[in-house]
């Protein structure tokens, strides 16, 4: 499966915004990566704190909860809710090509 962002991608998030499954959100990994995953469902991380497992939408290419666990709640920052350049698409409509 292709990925439903490129590199470059400009993205308006909505910092603070409510995640719902499905979501594209942004993230901070703990080791302060920041990164754009879909949050799949509420989890609880390994401290027992809410948290949300993110997954890759191209599953073959890069680092996702499956190699590092749920994200904890406070390190989802903010939810996409628009792709606006190259060409504009919605958030929760934005899904894999």
């Amino acid at each position: 499966m292709l990925p439903t962002l490129s590199e470059g991608d400009l993205l308006l998030v909505r910092h603070g915004a409510r995640v719902r499954p499905g979501d594209l959100v942004v993230a901070r990994f703990a080791d302060g990566t920041l990164t754009v995953k879909r949050a799949v469902e509420p989890r609880r991380t390994a401290s027992g704190a809410p948290g949300w497992w993110l997954l890759s939408d191209n599953p073959d290419e890069g680092v996702d909860s499956r190699h590092r666990g749920p994200v904890a709640e406070e390190r989802v920052l903010g939810v996409v809710r628009l792709r606006v350049w190259p060409s504009p698409r919605v958030g929760r409509r934005l899904r894999s090509r």
